[in-house]
């Protein structure tokens, strides 16, 4: 061995070790690693630093910027949605179709951009469900993790092995070439995690309870909302049409207060300006001590209209609420909500006033303000968040969990998931690189504005990139220092005599070992030239031996470091380091046993004709 070569493993080796003690950070560790490499002489500082333009970094980048815009546009919170619908109360169905549905998305873009875009589907389920977020986490990784398995793009330990391939002379992997050993591991995946979801840890149940916030339902049980709401479509022969909201003066003659108008199925918000129209829907708290909506009907000519959530909870993406206390400094007190002009000056009308831990029922509009008066308020969500600017004369106090689902675009789910679409079917037809595809993605969603420059920059998981970049020398220096070829000599003395199962076998445990402390990408640069180079050695087709490497780099379940994948569901899951480990070894072996039996089956053996 070399000195050079001593040194780089040496450098690997601590890496391994602060990878496993978690100190520094992933990313910090890599960097130190990127920096410390060119030392060597090994390496220059421009090779070090070339990942960083590589094609794989910057796609698995622009599918992070994809992702994001599947989650603001709704695509997201709309999968949830089904996946609830179709599993009802059964969290067995519930968790198999999570895992088909992340592992069906990621056979075609990045499985970590899969479990980026999955990770809030996740938290909203364990919200709309109470189940513990630690329980749907994991599953959500293995998914996507298995998703790589499922075609050549999927994963860019995929593309490493197949550029390896190529560069050694070979014809690269087809497009679905992965697909058989993908599909089997899959089924394997689901029914181990129905199993093993018993030891993950219980954590926080999911909702809002575990985060603190109240929710639109605590209010209207609280300051009892429910029965008060109504919706109205105004008639042609009603003497609102064609006035002013101030003109109407409906909450001075009926003492109902306008919430919300809609108008060609559009919610907007009502202004003093604001002329209503003939068929114009409107949104009316009646809060009032003897509340008669017959009176308001009759009296402006107006017929009802069917709600299906309580007190408009079924708008929330338009319609917010929040608490605010009123402060001793503000210049609210002493006066009524008429005098202080409030809905003019806020854009929100008060619904709920409670005074100490007492709800008023009766009417509020002309009740003086005193220091500590909490008030319940609502309208647009844009309003409520304008009261955190001003804290002089009204204090949030609660903002709802509700507030975290609010799409920042809506209604432009259909655009994103068209742009995603073209993004597959390019890569699919390789009419253009696949990076070229997911940044023309990119663009199409910015420019339909989907995504924006600071979304974008923000989507992007910098801490794996700068993760993945920092282990990339490692391939390079190992293979001029001979340590490439070291170790598939040592492996041809130890097993080359012992058979191809035990060789495969061999292969894939000494990736996904390695892959345990290191990302997958890194594995799967580090081994694919290994696996290569042994199948030379043994007269046989590298293609069983590539796929082998290609498998185990994505069986990275083991620890949370063996993939960005597993790194983004630490945090979402409270996971620690042995939760994963206690989980993935198992299923790691599993899938050992799976590939190794499969492989020999799907790829001849016998070296491919010159």
């Amino acid at each position: 061995m070399s000195t050079e070569l001593g040194i780089v493993l040496g450098l690997l080796s601590a890496a391994i070790v602060m990878f496993a003690v978690n100190k520094p950070r992933m990313d910090a560790v890599a960097l130190i690693m990127l920096t410390l490499l060119p030392f060597t002489g090994v390496v220059s500082m421009s090779e070090a630093l070339a990942g960083f333009s590589d094609s794989n970094i910057v796609l698995i980048a622009a599918l992070f910027v994809l992702g994001d815009g599947l989650v603001r546009t709704g695509v997201a919170q709309a999968l949830g949605d089904w996946l609830l619908a179709r599993a009802g109360e059964s969290n067995t169905l519930l968790l198999m179709l999570l895992m088909v549905v992340v592992a069906g998305l990621g056979a075609t873009m990045s499985s970590t951009a899969v479990t980026a875009i999955f990770v809030p589907v996740g938290l909203r389920i364990a919200q709309n469900t109470g189940v513990a977020p630690s329980k749907l986490m994991m599953p959500i990784s293995s998914a996507a993790l298995i998703s790589g398995m499922m075609t050549l793009i999927a994963t860019a330990p995929n593309l490493v092995v197949n550029s390896e391939l190529v560069r050694h002379g070979f014809d690269g992997f087809n497009f679905f070439s992965f697909t058989p050993f993908g599909a089997v591991v899959l089924v394997l995946g689901v029914v181990y995690m129905l199993i093993a979801q018993r030891w993950l840890p219980a954590g926080e149940q999911g909702g809002a309870a575990a985060s603190g916030k109240p929710t639109l339902s605590d209010w209207i049980r609280e300051y009892g909302l429910s029965a008060r709401e109504h919706r109205l479509r105004v008639l042609a022969d009603s003497s609102l049409v064609g006035h002013t909201v101030a003109e109407a003066r409906m909450r001075d003659t009926s003492g109902a207060s306008l919430i919300g108008i809609e108008r060609h199925g559009r919610l907007i918000e009502p202004h003093a300006n604001t002329e209503l129209h003939d068929g114009d829907v409107l949104f009316v708290d009646l809060y009032a001590e003897d509340p008669d909506v017959d009176a308001l009907r009759r009296q402006f000519s107006l017929e009802p209209l069917p709600l299906t959530g309580a007190y408009f909870s079924d708008y929330q993406q338009q319609i917010g609420m929040a608490e605010v206390v009123v402060p001793a400094s503000s210049n609210l007190i002493g006066k009524s909500l008429v005098e202080s002009d409030f809905r003019h000056r806020y854009r929100l009308t008060v619904i709920g006033l409670r005074r100490g831990t007492t709800a008023i029922t009766r009417s509020i509009e002309n009740e003086p303000l005193v220091a500590g008066d909490t008030l319940l308020v609502t309208g647009p969500w844009d309003a409520v968040r304008g009261l955190q600017v001003d804290r002089r004369h009204l204090v949030v106090f609660n903002l709802p969990a509700e507030m975290d689902e609010v799409l920042p675009v809506p209604g432009k789910a259909a655009v994103a998931v068209g742009c995603l679409l073209l993004v597959v079917g390019l890569m699919v037809s390789g009419l253009i690189p696949n990076v070229q595809a997911a940044l023309l993605g990119c663009l199409l969603m910015g420019a339909l504005g989907c995504i924006n420059l600071n979304t974008a920059y923000k989507a992007i998981d910098w801490k794996t990139i700068v993760l993945i970049v920092g282990m990339l020398p490692f391939s390079i220096a190992l293979d001029r220092t001979g340590g490439v070829d070291l170790a598939a000599n040592g492996l041809m003395d130890l097993i080359g005599e012992a058979g191809i199962y035990v060789v495969l076998a061999t292969l894939f445990a000494l990736t996904a070992i390695l892959g345990m402390f290191i990302s997958n990408t890194a594995t799967a640069v580090l081994m694919a030239p290994v696996a290569i180079t042994l199948a030379g050695d043994l007269d046989a087709s590298p293609y069983p031996f590539a796929m082998i490497v290609a498998l185990a780099a994505s069986a990275a379940f083991m620890t949370p470091v063996s993939s960005p994948v597993n790194t983004l569901v630490v945090g979402p899951g409270n996971y620690r380091f042995f939760d994963f480990v206690k989980v993935g070894v198992p299923f790691t072996l599993i899938v050992l046993v799976a590939s190794v039996l499969l492989v020999p089956l799907l790829l001849p053996l016998a070296p491919p004709l010159p």
